[in-house]
């Protein structure tokens, strides 16, 4: 019924292990090691403000450009119709 090229392969296991037999394969996350990797940077007054603050900053700014391309727009319009 098979040929070679239809081999029948088995299914890979992507389940983890579970159940009073299995506890030896898992570690409790309080044992797993955390490496935390941290870089000193010196940065200005304004660069750090920029790095705490620019999650922020940067939509506001966005919006406002957006809203002032609008109102320049706006206004160059009724100047042209008026």
């Amino acid at each position: 019924m098979y040929t070679r090229g239809m081999a029948k392969r088995t299914k890979k296991r992507t389940k983890r292990y579970s159940g009073e037999d299995a506890k030896h394969l898992q570690t409790p996350v309080d044992m797993q090691q955390n490496v935390h990797r941290y870089q000193a940077v010196q940065r200005s007054k304004l660069g750090q403000w920029w790095h705490e603050k620019k999650r922020i900053v940067k939509p506001v700014a966005t919006v406002a450009v957006i809203a002032a391309v609008v109102v320049w727009l706006l206004f160059e319009l009724f100047s042209i119709i008026f």
